[in-house]
């Protein structure tokens, strides 16, 4: 069965628009500008032939259309996700991009990670990696940074985009880093980071 979809971009800048009302919001969890976010909708509407927000000074709207369809769009998200999450082998944690500072992995030799090392902020900024943990935690809008409590030493901080840093997978490591027995750690999520291929 051929089905007729719209490219998958625009639907995510959409439906992470739509979350958020915000082009800029959604532009910050998905690591790329708003005007880019806004193109990408303006596509899709162009391709549907209908509006999906009420762009007003400062303020966006979802159309009943919008309402609508990001519905129906969050629901195949969801069912994608919910399919995908069936294949992984059982015992498997989540899988993502972990940054780190230089060195982090001879400082800490008993997490079981395979990470991108160095990495910092850039690396973060340009979608490279998911999460960073860093011992300069700065401050920039749209990230959230967070000190490590345990387990590490006391300067390493996570820095994660606002967007996505309350996603399960980002929780589970969270919960992971700052967990008090490192053993454990290693043996309950022996690769909850990895590198993004290509």
């Amino acid at each position: 069965m051929t089905y007729l979809l719209p490219p998958l971009n625009p639907l995510r800048a959409f439906e992470a628009a739509a979350r958020h009302l915000s082009f800029k919001l959604a532009a910050h969890e998905l690591h790329v500008t708003p005007g880019a976010v806004g193109q990408q909708v303006k596509a899709l509407e162009d391709r549907l032939g209908v509006r999906l927000f009420e762009r007003l000074h400062k303020q966006l709207i979802l159309t009943p259309a919008g309402q609508e369809y990001v519905a129906g769009v969050q629901m195949g998200f969801y069912r994608i996700a919910e399919a995908t999450e069936r294949l992984r082998p059982q015992g498997v944690a989540a899988v993502l991009s972990l940054g780190v500072y230089a060195r982090f992995g001879i400082a800490h030799p008993t997490i079981g990670l395979r990470i991108m090392e160095p990495a910092g902020l850039p690396e973060l900024v340009e979608g490279k990696v998911n999460a960073l943990i860093d011992r300069r935690p700065g401050r920039q809008s749209g990230y959230r940074c967070e000190r490590l409590e345990t387990g590490l030493a006391a300067d390493d901080y996570l820095i994660c985009p606002e967007g996505t840093a309350g996603c399960p997978e980002i929780e589970s490591l969270r919960a992971w880093l700052n967990g008090t027995d490192a053993a454990e750690r290693v043996v309950r999520f022996p690769l909850a980071a990895v590198r993004r291929s290509g």
